[in-house]
């Protein structure tokens, strides 16, 4: 496909392109990203942003020997292009194909598998405490955006880095973007320095001109640089950095390779932690792209003509729009409805919210412990705050969930999005461990919908409780059959979709319609399954639970989330010692689930309908017990 390209085969091939010929390695690289991913999908502006950065760390870096870190990760196809895997993109985010994150188990070259935020650093300090403890002399490069900088974690990394005698080059890439556009006070100082004049340039200037003074001149030179940290505060708002005890180079720009790759090996001298600051655009090279990096951060398929969607044309009621939509119809009712986000406004259905209620808004940056604390703040102080987050993201906050919001039985909404399988994305992103961790919490309720009407109902219920309810919905279109099937929503009741004898199935949420598919296979071979949708996941129907006792002897509790801990545990748990009830879990394994479509993914850990049936009628055959009418 490209001349230079085609000659990187594995880790320091670009150490063989001559620098004359990076500005056409850049272009050949963009040019094959922007037509991989229109393919299969996946994260595009952030890649095309950091090209030359990540070729400038190739050529400053030993891999695998050396380290680099990516934080969180999205941000490393340029990296895979430049470790040998370029045949991979073929099947980037694919089942079974290449993952859109570092990950340890393809090469050598990528140091953990990550794909949360304000990470990197901390690790990278790991690494630092191996190399000296193991006496080796590896360089370690932590990479971090400016957005991960609104998570506490990077400030305690930082705060400790500042200690280091050893050395430790920090990335800061500054984007002004992390998947929407950044917020808050780092942001701000970020474009303070962004938009100040060059130090070094104003104090060469300076100095020339004392110069020509007779008689004085040299004498004012000297005494300027011997005080160069008072005319760095004078100059460069702040200097947070330097001011903790981290040398500050930059800002310096991130498309030119032979600015960084000076900045890069300058670090290397210092026995000490640096922080390189590399100013770089989002989207760089794809017209679109850099008009819109938001929308192109993750992309689905797309023409590469004018960057439109390929699937566009389908209009899909999802439920995320079916959130954004009850939120603001609630909103118009309740003046205490506030609602919060952590960098994601537009991912979690609260842009709309934000635009029509903007002091009722906070978009918080990356920063999901401070957003649930900041949650439990406002609703202390009499306002009924709603956090819209993703699965995967709110694991990060389970402290603050436990002490400050379900401790002091405080009345925050958790609108909990992409919950269960999500697909391409993977490992790091599957939302299958909320329920698991949020059951074991005194005073939260959970609550799970099979179908869009009911999540418009769940929500309308949360927003009136006392306490702190969680409602957890997959992402994606939703769910518009059983329409039928409208029983208003009580707190800890579920509802009859089936009734009938010796099986009775009890999914909960998404699982709801595989349950209705299994039940009719069910009921073609000559079974008569009870279909009950749980819809509470704590606290469950405890009274439903004693009717099936009567007319059955197995029930099926079913989730799209580990078992472990889980709501199939919790199911079983009630059963325990009662006689004649066997109980079978369809849950996911405790392990960490691979990228790949849901379909798929469902199909392999046995959780999709034929599976179940499949279960089911083994179970039979091995207990001998008759569930036949």
């Amino acid at each position: 496909m490209s001349d230079l390209l085609e000659q990187i085969g594995r880790s320091g091939d670009i150490k063989k392109i001559a620098p004359a010929d990076y500005p056409k390695l850049a272009k050949e690289i963009r040019r094959f990203l922007v037509r991989s991913v229109s393919r299969t999908g996946g994260h595009l502006a952030s890649n095309l942003g950091v090209v030359e950065l990540t070729m400038a760390l190739h050529l400053c870096a030993e891999l695998p020997k050396d380290k680099i870190i990516w934080d969180v990760g999205h941000q490393s196809y340029t990296h895979k292009l430049l470790t040998g895997r370029k045949d991979g993109f073929s099947f980037l985010r694919q089942f079974g194909g290449m993952s859109g994150f570092p990950s340890r188990e393809e090469s050598e070259c990528d140091v953990l598998d990550t794909g949360h935020s304000s990470t990197s650093i901390a690790v990278a300090l790991g690494l630092v405490k191996a190399r000296e403890l193991k006496k080796e002399k590896e360089t370690i490069f932590a990479v971090i955006g400016d957005g991960a900088l609104s998570g506490g974690m990077a400030y305690e990394a930082l705060n400790n880095a500042a200690r280091l005698n050893s050395n430790l080059i920090i990335v800061l890439n500054d984007n002004q973007m992390s998947i929407s556009k950044n917020v808050g006070g780092m942001s701000n100082y970020l474009g303070n320095i962004r938009t100040n004049a060059s130090y070094t340039g104003l104090k060469e200037e300076v100095e020339r001109a004392l110069k020509k003074m007779p008689g004085i001149g040299d004498k004012l030179t000297e005494r300027i640089r011997s005080a160069k940290d008072v005319l760095k505060r004078l100059l460069i708002p702040g200097m947070l950095f330097e001011d903790m005890g981290i040398t500050y180079i930059g800002p310096i720009d991130g498309h030119d390779i032979g600015q960084m790759v000076k900045a890069f090996r300058n670090a290397k001298k210092l026995q000490k932690a640096v922080l390189v600051h590399v100013v770089t655009q989002k989207g760089k090279g794809y017209l679109p792209a850099q008009a819109d990096p938001a929308a192109f951060h993750g992309v689905a398929p797309f023409h590469i003509k004018d960057g439109v969607p390929k699937n566009a044309e389908e209009k899909r009621l999802t439920y995320t729009k079916v959130f954004r939509d009850t939120i603001l119809e609630e909103a118009k009712k309740n003046e205490e409805l506030t609602a919060i986000c952590a960098a994601m406004p537009e991912g979690t259905g609260v842009l709309a919210f934000a635009k029509e209620y903007p002091k009722r808004f906070s978009d918080v940056g990356i920063a999901e412990e401070y957003a649930v604390t900041f949650a439990a703040g406002q609703a202390a102080g009499g306002l009924h705050p709603v956090v819209a987050i993703y699965s995967t993201f709110l694991q990060r906050a389970y402290d603050q969930i436990l002490h400050d919001v379900c401790l002091n039985n405080l009345p925050v909404v958790f609108a909990i999005d992409r919950a269960g399988l999500v697909g391409s994305d993977g490992k790091t992103h599957q939302g299958i461990f909320d329920l698991a961790f949020l059951l074991q919490m005194p005073n939260i309720t959970v609550l799970a919908p099979k179908n869009a009407w009911e999540l418009k109902e769940m929500l309308r219920f949360a927003f009136l409780q006392k306490g702190p309810v969680a409602v957890r919905y997959p992402r994606g279109e939703a769910c518009l059959s059983f329409e039928e099937y409208r029983t208003p929503v009580e707190k800890g009741k579920a509802e009859w979709l089936q009734r009938g004898e010796g099986i009775a199935l009890l999914p909960l949420g998404s699982m709801v319609e595989t349950a209705m598919e299994a039940a009719a296979v069910l009921t073609e071979k000559g079974m008569k399954p009870s279909v009950v949708n749980m819809r509470f996941a704590k606290p469950f129907d405890t009274v439903l639970l004693e009717e099936l006792k009567k007319e059955h002897t197995w029930i099926v509790p079913m989730e799209e989330g580990v078992i472990s801990g889980g709501f199939c545990e919790k199911i079983a748990a009630y059963y325990q010692g009662a006689d004649q009830i066997s109980v079978l879990k369809i849950a996911l394994p405790d392990q960490f689930i691979e990228h790949g479509p849901v379909t798929k993914l469902k199909e392999k850990y046995e959780i999709d309908a034929k599976s179940i049936v499949g279960k089911i009628m083994e179970m039979t055959e091995k207990s001998g017990a008759d569930l036949y009418g």
